[in-house]
């Protein structure tokens, strides 16, 4: 087994006379998080389904574990873990009871699942039905049942669509954690800030292809064609200067006086950048 847990050779899919996806290429490595980033319909629910069997391209290959999607079978399964929108608990059991359930399935140690809880905040709540659960709860709960068997790789389908900031920073800590322990994350979000600060490399979707490729650093520098800087003054006042013979001039001559208490540059966002890209939002 390589670092290699999953690559995509030219996939395409067809549902009838519509195209889907179209000439996907992507690899995700040990220990890492790739985004594949877009507005809904853009294709990122297919690719997983694709990549988990649920789905059989129309072209191309994929890769999941070194064996190719068409071999899938129950020990590939047993390797990964998948959070959807339709991955929901079982509400009448309690939260202990619902990890217990996949614990026997997974052939589980018991005795993870109260360091779990209290890992991902929902050791006080153990024994409330998963169906009093709130939302950020309940989606902290499917998380915590799709890594309770330390899967190699992680599919996430827009874990944190609609969660309070709180909730959703909760569990950017927890696959940060999960990135460091080496398991590889595939994460489909249409936040590209969320993005930004998760993964470490990001495909933009639009209408089934790839438009661009890289870190979140490289695509933001790629497209930052009007450099400029913001700067805050030692007076509280604020300045906005590019890079032409005169305002470097003139910042020079601020850094020599010692008046600037702040300087940023000001690269594109991801999302200004797929903006750029593809002329539409995200919405």
């Amino acid at each position: 087994m390589t670092d290699e847990y999953i690559r995509l050779e030219h996939i395409s899919k067809d549902f009838g006379q519509t195209t889907v996806l179209k000439d996907l290429c992507a690899v995700l490595q040990k220990g890492e998080i790739l985004g594949f980033l877009g507005p809904s319909g853009a294709g990122k629910t297919t690719t997983i389904k694709i990549l988990t069997g649920q789905l059989e391209p129309t072209g191309g290959d994929a890769y999941i574990l070194g064996t190719h999607i068409k071999n899938i079978d129950e020990t590939i399964y047993e390797q990964i873990g998948i959070v959807t929108d339709h991955c929901g608990a079982y509400e009448r059991l309690t939260v202990y009871d619902n990890l217990r359930y996949f614990a026997r399935i997974l052939q589980v140690n018991p005795g993870r699942i109260d360091k779990l809880l209290e890992r991902i905040g929902l050791y006080e709540h153990r024994k409330k039905p998963a169906g009093k659960l709130s939302k950020g709860q309940a989606q902290r709960l499917v998380l915590a049942r799709a890594v309770l068997h330390k899967p190699k790789v992680l599919f996430l389908d827009e874990p944190t669509s609609g969660l309070d900031p709180s909730t959703a920073q909760s569990i950017h800590k927890l696959l940060m954690e999960l990135r460091e322990e080496g398991m590889a994350i595939f994460l489909t979000t249409h936040n590209m800030e969320e993005a930004a600060r998760l993964c470490d490399h990001v495909a933009l979707l639009n209408d089934g292809q790839i438009v661009e490729y890289g870190t979140p650093e490289e695509l933001c520098l790629r497209y930052n064609q009007d450099k400029r800087y913001r700067i805050l003054l030692s007076d509280s006042s604020k300045l906005m200067l590019g890079q032409t013979p005169k305002d470097v001039e003139h910042l020079s001559r601020l850094l020599l006086e010692d008046q600037i208490s702040t300087l940023h540059s000001c690269e594109p966002t991801l999302e200004s950048v797929f903006l750029t890209v593809t002329g539409r939002s995200l919405q």
